[in-house]
C-alpha cells in the first residue's frame, strides 16, 4: 500500500506512476483469447463442448443440459426465503424505473426550408449477456445488465454462464426470472463470447454483448467488437474515496475495503486532506481485513494497489481525482456538491457521508456496470443507450429540393464525385 503526501518532492513521480499503472491483461490472454475464438467460430458446439469439459469440468450429456429452463428459474425464484425474495425485487424495481426514465425520445420536424428530419429509436432484436460463475456469481450483476436491455425493448435476451461442475447458482437464476431472460446458456470464458458474436449449432448470435468477467472475457469483447456490440472492456473494480476528519475511519476503511475484496487487482484509494484521520483509516483497514471472509483477496488488493493520500486542501483532491478517473467516486465531505462541480471524470459518484458506493452496487438504481482503468474519462456506464440505435431520416419535396440541393451538387463535384452530384442535379432540372 503506497502513502502519498502532496506537498512531496516526489509526488509527482509518484502520483504519475499510480496513474498509469496497468492492472488487466496481458499480451498472453490476448493470444489465448484469439484461439478460442477463431476455434468456436470454426468448430462451433464442439469447440464449446471441448472448453466447458477443460475449464468447467462439465460435460452437458444431453439437449437439457446446454440449456437452463425457465421452468428451473421460476422454482429458483419461488424457493427464495422472502426477505431474499424481496430485496431482489426491490433492487429490479428501482432499476427498472431508473432506466426507464433513460428512453431517448424520437425526433420528427421540418425545418425553416421544408426539410422534414428526424430519428427514431429501436431496441436491438438480440443481447447476449456474460454471467459470471463461481465466486463472482452475482444476481445484482444479472439485473443490472438484462433489465435496461428488457426496457430497450430487446426482443431476444441470452444469457450465458459457466457452471462449474454442473453446479449453478439459485440467486442467479432467481434474478434471471425476475428480469425476464429468454435464454441460459451453460457455457462461460471468452468461448461464450465468441458464441454470442459468431452464433453456433445450437445458440443463434446475439447484436450485442454486455455483461462483466475475467481478464479472458474481457479480452474477447475487445476483439469481437465491430462483429457485435458491447459494452465496454471493463477491468479490475476501483473506488476513489475523497473524505475530511470528520469521517468515522471505521466507515471509510469498510468503502475501501468493499472494492478491494472483488479481486486482488483491485484498487482502494483515500485522499484526505487530514494525515491523522489517513494514518485512523489504515489502522481500521488492517483491523476490518483480519475479520472478513474474504480477507486473502481484499489483503493482497489493498497491500499491492491500496493508496493514501495527503492533501493541503479538500480542493487539490480535484485534479488529482480527474487524473485518476476513476470507476467509483465518494466524496465523504461537509459539502459534496462543491467538490462535484470540479469532478469531471467519474465512473458514479457518492455524495455525503451515507451515501457509500456499496448501496449503488445494489439498490439505488443507477447501473453498476461502470467504465474503470481510467475509461470514465470518455465512457459511461451501462445504459439502456447500449441496447438501443438510433436511425435518422430525411424527406424533402420539390421545393425544399431546390433550396439545399445546388450546395450539394457543389460540394459532391468538390469532393470528386460526378454521380453524386448527378443524383441531385437531374432532380432539379
Amino acid at each position: 500500500m503506497q502513502r502519498l503526501k502532496h506537498s512531496d518532492p516526489d509526488f509527482e513521480t509518484r502520483f504519475a506512476r499510480l496513474v498509469d499503472g496497468r492492472r488487466e491483461s496481458d499480451e498472453d490472454v490476448s493470444r489465448t483469447v484469439a484461439d478460442i475464438i477463431a476455434r468456436v467460430r470454426a468448430h462451433g458446439d464442439t469447440a464449446l463442448a471441448e472448453y466447458t469439459i477443460r475449464y468447467d469440468k462439465f460435460a452437458p450429456a444431453s439437449e437439457d443440459d446446454w440449456q437452463i429452463s425457465a421452468a428451473t428459474c421460476e422454482a429458483a425464484y419461488k424457493a427464495l426465503d422472502g426477505d431474499v425474495r424481496d430485496a431482489l425485487q426491490l433492487a429490479a424495481d428501482r432499476i427498472r424505473a431508473y432506466h426507464e426514465a433513460q428512453l431517448p425520445a424520437n425526433r420528427d420536424y421540418t425545418d425553416d426550408v421544408g426539410v422534414r428530419l428526424g430519428a427514431t429509436w429501436r431496441g436491438v432484436d438480440a443481447a447476449g449477456l456474460y454471467v459470471p460463475g463461481g465466486r463472482a456469481a452475482y444476481p445484482s450483476s444479472m439485473l443490472m445488465n438484462a433489465i435496461p436491455a428488457k426496457v430497450a425493448g430487446v426482443e431476444r435476451l441470452v444469457v450465458t454462464t459457466p457452471t462449474p461442475k454442473g453446479e449453478v447458482n439459485d440467486l442467479v437464476l432467481a434474478a434471471a426470472h425476475i428480469a425476464g431472460v429468454d435464454e441460459i446458456w451453460r457455457v462461460g470464458g471468452a468461448q461464450a463470447v465468441a458464441a454470442l458474436a459468431y452464433g453456433t449449432e445450437r445458440i443463434a448470435p446475439v447484436d450485442v454483448v454486455v455483461g462483466p468477467g475475467n481478464a479472458w472475457v474481457a479480452e474477447a469483447k475487445r476483439q469481437l467488437y465491430g462483429v457485435v456490440g458491447i459494452d465496454m472492456v471493463a477491468g479490475p473494480s476501483e473506488i476513489l474515496v475523497i473524505a475530511d476528519g470528520e469521517n468515522d475511519p471505521d466507515w471509510i476503511a469498510a468503502d475501501l475495503l468493499s472494492q478491494a475484496e472483488h479481486d486482488p487487482t483491485s484498487q482502494s484509494i483515500l485522499i484526505t486532506d487530514d494525515a491523522n484521520f489517513a494514518e485512523q483509516v489504515e489502522d481500521r483497514v488492517d483491523v476490518q481485513c483480519a475479520m472478513l471472509s474474504t480477507n486473502r483477496t481484499a489483503r493482497e488488493s489493498w497491500d499491492a494497489n491500496g493508496a493514501l493520500i495527503v492533501v493541503e486542501a479538500l480542493e487539490d483532491a480535484l485534479p488529482l481525482a480527474n487524473r485518476l478517473a476513476a470507476e467509483h467516486v465518494e466524496l465523504a465531505v461537509a459539502d459534496p456538491e462543491a467538490l462535484m462541480k470540479g469532478l469531471r471524470h467519474a465512473g458514479s459518484v457518492f455524495l455525503g457521508r451515507h451515501t457509500p458506493e456499496a448501496v449503488g452496487d445494489y439498490v439505488a438504481g443507477p447501473n453498476h456496470v461502470l467504465p474503470t482503468g481510467r475509461r470514465a474519462r470518455f465512457a459511461s456506464g451501462l445504459s439502456v443507450l447500449d441496447f438501443m440505435k438510433r436511425t435518422s431520416f430525411i424527406a424533402l419535396d420539390e421545393k425544399s429540393l431546390a433550396s439545399i440541393g445546388p450546395a450539394a451538387v457543389t460540394l459532391a463535384h468538390l469532393e470528386g464525385l460526378p454521380a453524386h452530384a448527378k443524383s441531385v442535379e437531374l432532380r432539379l432540372k
